[in-house]
């Protein structure tokens, strides 16, 4: 009786006993889950923290590239990390959500942006130790009816003269060749060779003649070497982002081209028109010209702008003009002039960028001896142009601009066509 009670308490324990067997099997697989949610968890910071990595080493990469002139690095291609059993993928090189708490890395490019020129001063400085080379053609047209007076260039296309004309119908092409080098990033110098070609078609009438008498068509050229010209800039400030970027600079203008107190001139009697027999190729005077440009980034547009002042240095011509008589010419202070511009920039892509701009310039009158020349006044210019640029690889860069002039003094049309290579 015993024996057979304590056999049926053995069957009786051993289904309890093997219910609790698995417990211990079912702890130990929550410690296994448990470290591997560690180990997921430790994985996924170092996912973060290389994507952090990879963010700011693209951002150093553009900066140095921006530095060099190249473009933008492309981002990387997408990366599949797959930890089991948690998947991350497509992880971008451009981290597009920063950790709360943390501001992004700021950009170490101090340069301002590259755009599209329009005006003679560029908008980016050349970095310390770059030289860039940077072939141009410039081709104007303009017509006028004023009648010229004075007999010297003061800005490209505008000649004033001593010359008694209806109409003059002028065409400039000028093939220049442009060295930059910069010395620090803040510091670039300038220089700048032109090679000039004009050709003016007059149409005049005598003073004296009838009404019905015939117009009179002069045709007159020149070609040669035009004033060559010294310049430096600096960029005065290292804005945060957000501020702009101040560049000052300052051009001398020499006069090493054929000025107009040396070409010949054609005076047929007294009373009839004085006309040039050949074109000078320069102005005849120095100038002096510093400047303060401003340039704002602010995306997607780049904003810019710049005044400049040109001091034209009075000369003792102390001659006569070569066939007419009784034109002794002495000292000669050619006016001043006060030149603003403006305009805006935009990035098409990462090749391309489109620019719109205005400039105007106020010309003062002229001095002879001391005294304002008869007949001079107050001249004003004023173009609207456009402008487009086309990086053709790493070094090189292809510009075209288009300007139409607004008041009478102006140009007609230019066109000017830009080719920058860095070496």
């Amino acid at each position: 009786m015993l024996g057979a009670q304590a056999a049926h308490a053995q069957t009786v324990q051993q289904p309890r006993l093997a219910a609790a067997a698995p417990q211990p099997d079912l702890a130990q697989l929550r410690q296994q889950v448990a470290a591997q949610d560690l180990k997921l968890a430790q994985q996924q910071r170092q996912i973060d923290e290389s994507h952090r990595q990879l963010g700011a080493m693209q951002k150093q990469l553009e900066a140095m590239q921006s530095q060099l002139g190249t473009a933008p690095a492309k981002p990387a291609q997408a990366v599949n990390v797959a930890p089991s059993p948690t998947r991350v993928s497509q992880v971008d090189a451009r981290p597009t959500d920063q950790p709360v708490g943390q501001a992004p890395a700021p950009s170490e490019d101090t340069r301002p942006p590259e755009i599209a020129p329009l005006f003679e001063a560029p908008g980016v400085l050349s970095p310390r130790g770059r030289f860039t080379l940077e072939p141009s053609l410039q081709y104007s047209y303009s017509s006028s009816d004023r009648v010229s007076i004075v007999g010297y260039t003061i800005i490209p296309a505008l000649v004033i003269g001593l010359i008694d004309v209806r109409s003059v119908q002028r065409t400039t092409v000028v093939a220049g060749l442009t060295a930059r080098y910069g010395l620090t990033n803040r510091l670039e110098v300038e220089g700048r060779i032109p090679y000039v070609y004009r050709n003016d078609d007059t149409v005049s009438r005598p003073i004296n003649l009838e009404p019905s008498s015939a117009s009179r068509v002069f045709n007159a050229e020149g070609s040669g070497l035009g004033d060559i010209e010294l310049a430096g800039r600096y960029q005065i400030n290292l804005p945060k982002p957000g501020n702009p970027y101040f560049v000052g600079g300052l051009r001398l203008k020499t006069r090493t081209g054929e000025d107009p107190f040396e070409v010949d001139y054609l005076a047929a009697a007294p009373g009839l028109p004085t006309l040039q027999t050949s074109l000078p190729t320069g102005s005849g005077f120095y100038s002096l010209q510093p400047s303060l440009s401003m340039i704002y980034p602010t995306d997607p547009a780049v904003f810019f702008g710049g005044i400049n002042y040109q001091w034209n240095i009075k000369r003792d011509v102390n001659k006569s003009l070569k066939g007419v008589q009784s034109s002794f010419v002495g000292e000669v202070d050619p006016g001043d002039a006060i030149g603003i511009n403006f305009g805006m920039g935009l990035a098409l892509n990462e090749r391309s960028s489109f620019s719109i701009g205005y400039e105007h310039i106020w010309i003062g009158k002229t001095k002879t001896e001391g005294t304002v020349t008869e007949g001079t006044t107050n001249l004003q210019t004023a173009s609207l142009l456009l402008g487009y640029s086309y990086r053709l690889n790493k070094r090189a860069s292809l510009s075209l601009s288009i300007g139409a002039g607004l008041t009478n003094d102006s140009p007609d049309t230019q066109f000017t066509l830009r080719l920058p290579y860095t070496f």
